[in-house]
């Protein structure tokens, strides 16, 4: 019996305040305080009625020994199972040791007190090491043979039997801690598996409330009463803010789909997928709903059905995001094939045009030119969209000047497109500088520019630019007096390949989205009043930039979409 596995295992084994060691421990001091009792009792009454005397000074060594049995068991905490020695074990094990041996050599009464040890060897066997057990068991066969020993010399008759009476009990008490010893080596081992596998479900079940409380579907745990035993933030946001704990489906008349979906499942066994339409804050919300059983047990009511929640809006926008992304790589590789014959089309036409004479030839060929001019414009814009989304904003990057930079874009826009009479500055925020790269704000500041041009009026100040601080955050705001825009219109805006007239590409404000997630900054849309305040109602696109801190850009975009 070594004590070095014993040792390990029951390190494995916890030795908690719950171990069935520590209940051992508080049963046999439970047992020495009894025994103590029963003793001090015996002695008692074998000297009032008994033909022997007890000596007073034995009926006092019990009462000690009851009142240290008593104080191990109420004030001493249990010792780690398995060290070899303990100070408490000189408490304990020591002390029994030392008074039924005094018992049993003065024969006390007229009693035979041998059993006892039993106690000691058992305690040192079950809480202690091998050593200890075997040096307990030891010591008590010793005892015994030195009792033997004593009484051979006062009366040499029947020398052999007392001798081999103390060996026989010797032996006993050294299978004794044998055989308590591998017990208590069993019992270990099966406590600290059980222990493992405690931590391990406990392990599996955080992992699994990690995985559905972070799942973007959403997820409900049912009884077969219909109360919801967990519901994952996803569901709460599906369902509103009742959809919490310990809470049955038909508190809310519209759940009830849900409950009868429950149901079914319960009933049948079988899965169940419907499409299901719930009134959500003045809204309804339609969504895939999959049920699940799950079987916790052979009895009906152990089961539980988990219910599977799945946005449609969030689908079908997975979908078209998917789409899209697809649609994007195929024009791109599109564009790469065009480009080349496009370029050779133009030199062409270009070549052409310098011999032509007539008019209605030439007003064919200046056709021609400009549908080759729009289908590069296309094509540089495709292929703008894959460059912007292979960039990354640059460390040490130039900080332009914002007014300054605003300012000449515009004045290169204006000259390009010749719309000066219809663009009007609002320059007010003067010294900030922003962290967005020059050329990359110039072709934000055209694409807003170009898309407020398709919109807006032929008035002198149907456009407007305005640059502003918030705060910390420098923001830029591009207003033009066209219609309103469609909610569903709006919803689209700056996703990639929509437009609502059929010459655009809709890629522009695609590009001016992708630009500034690059940097940073934050872009939206708001219909609002004109920055000149002349009441004029209109589209207004805003910026908001960042300057050193990332949260400057995003307090000012929160408080312009409010």
């Amino acid at each position: 019996m070594a004590a070095a596995p014993f040792d390990s295992v029951l390190q494995e084994s916890g030795a908690s305040q719950e171990s069935a060691f520590v209940r051992l421990w508080l049963g046999f001091a439970t047992a020495r305080v009894a025994i103590g009792l029963s003793v001090l009792l015996l002695l008692i009454g074998s000297r009032l009625l008994g033909p022997q005397t007890v000596s007073g000074w034995l009926i006092g060594l019990c009462g000690t020994y009851l009142a240290a049995a008593l104080a191990v068991r109420l004030f001493v905490r249990p010792p780690d199972p398995g060290a070899p020695f303990d100070p408490q074990w000189v408490s304990s094990i020591g002390v029994d040791l030392l008074v039924f041996s005094c018992l049993q050599f003065l024969q006390a009464g007229g009693i035979y007190y041998a059993p006892l040890f039993a106690v000691p060897v058992l305690m040192a066997s079950v809480l202690g090491s091998s050593l200890l057990a075997l040096g307990t068991a030891a010591a008590v066969a010793l005892l015994l043979l030195a009792e033997a020993w004593v009484l051979a010399l006062q009366s040499p008759v029947d020398l052999a039997p007392r001798f081999l009476q103390a060996g026989l009990s010797g032996i006993g008490f050294f299978a004794l801690a044998f055989l308590a010893h591998q017990l208590a080596l069993r019992l270990a081992r099966e406590e600290a598996a059980a222990a493992q596998g405690r931590r391990a479900a406990l392990m599996q079940i955080r992992v699994n409330q990690l995985v559905i409380e972070t799942l973007a579907d959403g997820v409900l745990v049912v009884d077969l009463s219909g109360q919801v035993q967990a519901a994952n933030p996803a569901a709460r946001e599906l369902l509103g803010a009742g959809a919490r704990q310990r809470r049955p489906l038909l508190a809310q008349p519209a759940w009830a789909p849900l409950a009868s979906m429950a149901q079914r499942t319960f009933d049948t066994g079988e899965p169940q997928v419907s499409d299901v339409a719930i009134p959500h804050d003045d809204a309804v919300r339609r969504m895939v709903v999959r049920t699940r059983l799950a079987a916790a047990g052979d009895q009906p009511g152990d089961s539980l059905c988990v219910v599977f929640l799945q946005d449609l809006r969030e689908m079908e926008a997975r979908l078209r995001t998917e789409k899209l992304a697809a649609m994007g790589r195929m024009s791109t590789a599109v564009a790469h094939e065009i480009r080349n014959p496009l370029a050779a089309i133009s030199q062409a036409n270009d070549l052409l045009e310098e011999e032509l004479q007539d008019p209605g030839q030439r007003q064919l060929s200046a056709l021609v030119r400009q549908n080759a001019q729009r289908l590069s414009r296309i094509v540089e814009e495709i292929l703008d969209v894959a460059r912007v989304q292979h960039q990354s904003a640059a460390p040490g990057q130039v900080r332009p000047e914002f007014d300054p930079a605003v300012r000449a874009c515009c004045q290169d826009w204006t000259d390009q497109n010749h719309s000066g009479g219809q663009l009007q500055l609002v320059l007010e925020a003067p010294g900030q500088v922003i962290a967005f790269e020059p050329d990359h704000l110039r072709r934000l500041l055209v694409n807003l520019l170009d898309n407020a041009l398709r919109y807006a009026s032929s008035a002198s100040d149907a456009i407007q630019v305005e640059t502003t601080v918030d705060g910390a955050a420098p923001v830029l705001t591009v207003w033009s007096d066209g219609a309103a825009l469609e909610p569903a219109v709006e919803r689209h805006l700056f996703e990639p390949f929509f437009s609502s007239e059929s010459r655009s590409s809709g890629l522009g404000l695609y590009i001016c989205r992708e630009l500034c997630e690059r940097h940073g900054a934050s872009i939206g849309y708001r219909r609002g009043p004109s920055p000149r305040g002349d009441g004029r109602a209109g589209n207004a696109f805003f910026v908001a930039f960042r300057t050193t801190s990332p949260m400057a850009a995003t307090a000012a975009f929160a408080k312009m979409t409010a």
